[in-house]
């Protein structure tokens, strides 16, 4: 992969979400390109000149482009989708046989999962079983039956910040298809994509391009293998008005109606921008800054219960207080302007490459109110 020569001080400098935000795995404030990008794509919306039309349905192509560059596939094997979920009952309701993926998994790939079992019959769940959460290649292995013709991993788990060995999963899975939601990590980190079969992400959390983004890479292999159940009239070949044609042979084939223009623009721009600065800065300066949040917490004697080797973490540090000591590290964030995520008995940071000094300031002073507290 050839990255551009833009340099993340340049990148950093394009961003002003306020200090303190430690919530990328959540929804990602968007830059200054997605905004301007945002703006001229509406503006053209808003008069529709003569032949501007034209110009907001590439965008679509432009987005397949962007994605296949970062992800190395082909623009034809991407087609957009709103979201992770959509693009997950898309593969879900098209697959024909055992699926295995773990109940912890995010519920865009359990309810996909259920609700095509559920309606169709032909999919069949194996629900497998995990040390919280994180699936392995070993723990993987012993599980599986001949039965299950498709595996359904998180590229980074939203629980634990596990950054699954997609490469020791497919040694393990043979011809099996592996899918894998990419939208805790697609972007920041550099996977080996073409080790799968499907990738799905949205692009409001790592990517920065907003709400309604996000895509669906499917495999030539994949492709085969799965039926277009939900695929519209924009899928038709020959895109043919008066006649119901079949699905096109390609990605294309996994869509409704026409992608939105300004959301595709938007997702084209984020990803332009990455692949300018290149995923391996992005993720060299995340794996910075994760460990400098790992440093406080153990600074201040918080169990971190998300992985602390680099191969096996992206942007996510998850820690488990004692149980009456939640409410008051909650609290003590809260207080300090500290945005996270807390689900459950957990509190989980995650920090981008333009996490400033200003946010480390205001993390530690939270957590120094905290150790005070208890």
């Amino acid at each position: 992969m050839t990255w551009g020569n833009l340099a993340l001080a340049d990148y950093q400098a394009r961003f002003d979400e306020e200090p303190g935000y430690l919530d990328f795995a959540r929804l990602a404030p968007i830059g200054r390109t997605v905004l301007e990008e945002e703006t001229a794509l509406s503006d053209v919306l808003s008069h529709l000149r003569f032949g501007s039309v034209g110009a907001l349905l590439t965008q679509h192509d432009r987005m397949r482009e962007a994605v296949a560059a970062i992800g190395g596939f082909r623009p034809d094997q991407v087609v957009f989708q709103p979201n992770t979920s959509q693009a997950l009952m898309h593969v879900a309701f098209g697959l024909t046989g055992g699926l295995a993926v773990s109940p912890t998994e995010f519920p865009s790939l359990t309810f996909a999962a259920q609700r095509a079992a559920d309606a169709l019959g032909v999919l069949a769940p194996l629900w497998l079983e995990t040390e919280d959460g994180r699936v392995t290649p070993g723990n993987l292995r012993d599980q599986l039956t001949p039965s299950v013709v498709a595996v359904g991993v998180s590229l980074v788990d939203f629980r634990t910040g596990f950054l699954v060995d997609l490469e020791g999963i497919r040694q393990v899975i043979g011809d099996r298809l592996l899918i894998v939601d990419a939208i805790q990590g697609f972007g920041v980190v550099d996977a080996p994509y073409e080790v799968a079969d499907v990738v799905a992400a949205g692009g409001q959390k790592w990517v920065r391009a907003g709400m309604g983004t996000g895509f669906l890479a499917v495999s030539d292999r994949a492709r085969e293998h799965l039926t277009p159940v939900w695929s519209g009239f924009v899928a038709g070949e020959d895109g043919a008005y008066d006649d119901v044609t079949a699905p096109v042979a390609g990605a294309a084939a996994f869509q409704i109606s026409h992608a939105d223009p300004v959301a595709a623009g938007r997702l084209a721009a984020a990803l332009e921008e990455i692949r300018a600065v290149g995923v391996p800065t992005l993720n060299a300066a995340i794996a910075e800054r994760v460990s400098r949040v790992i440093d406080f917490c153990d600074e201040f004697a918080l169990p971190v219960v998300s992985p602390r080797a680099e191969a096996e973490r992206a942007g996510i540090v998850v820690v488990e207080p004692p149980t009456d000591q939640l409410t008051m590290l909650v609290a003590s964030l809260h207080n300090h302007g500290v945005t996270a995520t807390t689900r459950a008995d957990r509190v989980r940071f995650s920090v981008h490459a333009t996490t400033d000094e200003e946010t480390f300031a205001m993390l530690r002073a939270a957590l120094v109110s905290f150790a005070t507290s208890v």
